[in-house]
């Protein structure tokens, strides 16, 4: 598979990754695919997806306990990125980002990893209650330890204040400039897909202007743009996006335009070629810098996604993606 290089380090890795968070959290079914998971990612590191996203607050910490089964006997084929800096309560998700705190939790996911270094170690979200400065002064400190190599930032999901006019990544971006001036961002991990291409507004260039690595989120739009889900279809109670506005029936019977016009770019490359396939080749062909993370859990998915590393889409494709349907329904 090719290879991307992302960040001043030029930390290398392969043009697609591999997101883990599907294998045992918000998802149907999720948990009981532990055995199907780690075969999963043998294949994608078989394949070369090298990167392996998951965070602590995943299962919460079952998703890292997974992957630390595969790093314990393959750890030099993979780029292990993790997160930090949110907690799962009883009734709600919050943010943690005290200095002391970060330093415990890099040691516990070190060890549920099986692993002696995380190469990306990201801010899953800033606490409003601790300067972001501070938090990322304790994650700097890391670096400087020799636990972590590379520090990243997760982007916040919604626009600033509300103000009219206001785009989704504003308040990332100012976050970004802050920490700047402690420690160097190696890469920002943001929603990026045909159906969300809200990052191309301004954040997105603003990594290209710093040589800063971007790591495009949810490139198939939860399953969306795979093309398999029917319209209609029902999610269990534990599915994220069995509260999703974009998932109601109304509204995935409304945006099939857009898994419609992926096919139709799909049957020109092939009868091989899926329309997540091109979804992902679209989001490659943002940007060199750009490496979408599609989150899978079983091998077929992992081997289908790879394949989009190999498919180069025309001008004409480019287009064609460009002037579909804008998505319907609310997002953030």
């Amino acid at each position: 598979m090719e290879r991307r290089t992302i960040g001043a380090g030029a930390l290398s890795m392969g043009a697609v990754g591999l997101g883990c968070m599907p294998m045992n959290w918000a998802y149907s079914g999720s948990r009981q695919r532990g055995d199907e998971s780690v075969r999963a990612v043998h294949r994608a590191l078989d394949l070369g997806m090298t990167l392996l996203d998951t965070a602590d607050m995943y299962g919460p910490f079952t998703n890292e306990l997974l992957l630390g089964r595969v790093l314990k006997e393959r750890r030099e084929d993979a780029f292990v990125s993790t997160k930090v800096g949110l907690l799962v309560g009883e009734q709600h998700i919050v943010a943690n980002g005290r200095p002391g705190y970060v330093k415990r939790a890099c040691d516990a996911s070190l060890r549920r990893l099986q692993t002696e270094v995380i190469d990306l170690y990201q801010l899953h979200r800033a606490d409003p209650e601790v300067p972001v400065e501070e938090t990322w002064g304790a994650m700097a400190d890391l670096v400087q330890a020799g636990k972590v190599r590379a520090l990243g930032m997760c982007a916040v999901g919604a626009r600033s204040a509300r103000r009219p006019g206001a785009r989704l990544h504003d308040g990332t971006i100012r976050q970004l400039q802050r920490v700047q001036q402690v420690f160097p961002v190696t890469a920002v991990q943001a929603e990026l897909s045909v159906w969300s291409t809200e990052a191309l507004d301004a954040l997105l260039p603003w990594c290209a202007a710093r040589g800063v690595g971007f790591l495009a989120a949810m490139p198939l739009g939860n399953g969306f743009l795979t093309g398999t889900l029917t319209p209609g279809e029902g999610f269990e109670p534990d599915d994220v996006r069995a509260r999703h506005p974009r998932f109601t029936a109304e509204m995935t019977a409304a945006n099939q335009p857009i898994v419609a016009g992926l096919r139709r770019v799909a049957r020109r490359h092939g009868p091989e070629v899926t329309p997540a396939q091109v979804a992902l080749a679209w989001v490659l062909a943002q940007g060199s810098h750009v490496v979408p993370v599609p989150g899978a859990k079983q091998e077929r998915w992992v081997t289908e996604n790879a394949g989009a590393a190999e498919l180069r889409l025309t001008p004409e494709d480019l287009t064609e993606v460009a002037e579909l349907p804008a998505a319907l329904g609310s997002w953030d």
